[in-house]
């Protein structure tokens, strides 16, 4: 199980909201708006201008917020198909469209939600395919920034985490966990180890070594956090009580419990796992 630990303030411009609504009305409000303002930019400014693109990109956005994946899948395609043409591979605003693209076929796939809608995870599968594809994707877009920005700019750290969520769609667990951890550490560097950024990366390798079946470590860390969010954010932060909340599924693994939606989530993802396994020897070398 991964989290992105992030505040939708931070991660709304990167698209990494996928199944994280919020009010509905709200969502519906601001998609509405969205596609009246893309609307009038294809009109008045043409299909591959920067604006219009850049208004694509918002409403692929607002697209995942009101659940509408499929639709968010094809317009990242096309923008960043339109982007890739017009700016080149390399260009920050490219990448950041490879950046939500992936979120979008990784929420087609079968998005992660959030803790209150975690059991019906379990039965959201979706088609491996797209997992690998949003993989390929977010590899080659962290590669990118890595040679364009470098390996602690924000960007770059942005496409490392949505990697890190995806590797652990397709079984590479491990692989998550090195990732989150590389993502971890330069965040202490850089920002220091109480910044909110620093404690959604945390929050993510709690997420990883959950996956590895680590409860033990995984507690250790998420107590951390929880002590680090209680004295920044405060009690009453969703983030802070996100960190809680998941606190009380450890501690029941502690003493030797696990929940029927955890057993079926296990089981789920063993799936996952075969499908994926099963995909990519049927692949041609």
């Amino acid at each position: 199980m991964l989290f992105d630990g992030g505040s939708l303030a931070r991660t709304r411009r990167r698209g990494d909201n996928a199944g994280m609504a919020g009010d509905d009305g709200r969502a519906q409000v601001q998609l509405e708006l969205d596609e009246d303002t893309l609307g009038r930019r294809r009109r008045d400014l043409g299909e591959d201008h920067p604006d219009t693109l850049a208004s694509a990109d918002a409403l692929a956005v607002s697209l995942r917020a009101a659940g509408e994946y499929q639709a968010a899948r094809e317009l990242d395609e096309d923008t960043l198909a339109r982007r890739r043409r017009v700016l080149g591979e390399d260009h920050p605003d490219t990448l950041a469209s490879a950046d939500g693209l992936a979120v979008s076929l990784r929420a087609v796939g079968g998005h992660p939600g959030t803790l209150t809608s975690v059991s019906s995870l379990a039965a959201s599968v979706g088609h491996p395919g797209e997992y690998q594809a949003a993989r390929e994707l977010g590899e080659d877009t962290l590669a990118r920034r890595r040679r364009v920005l470098g390996e602690d700019h924000p960007d770059t750290l942005a496409s490392a985490s949505n990697l890190v969520m995806i590797l652990g769609r397709v079984g590479e667990e491990q692989a998550a966990r090195e990732l989150a951890e590389d993502i971890l550490a330069r965040r202490r560097r850089v920002l220091g180890e109480d910044h909110p950024d620093t404690l959604a990366a945390a929050f993510q390798l709690v997420g990883a070594l959950f996956g590895l079946g680590e409860h033990h470590a995984a507690r250790e860390l998420n107590d951390d956090i929880i002590a680090r969010r209680r004295r920044v954010l405060g009690d009453e932060h969703p983030e802070t009580m996100m960190a809680g909340a998941f606190d009380l599924i450890l501690r029941g693994l502690d003493l030797g419990g696990e929940p029927g939606w955890m057993a079926a989530l296990r089981e789920a993802s063993k799936r996952r796992q075969q499908e994926a396994r099963e995909l990519n020897e049927d692949e041609p070398g």
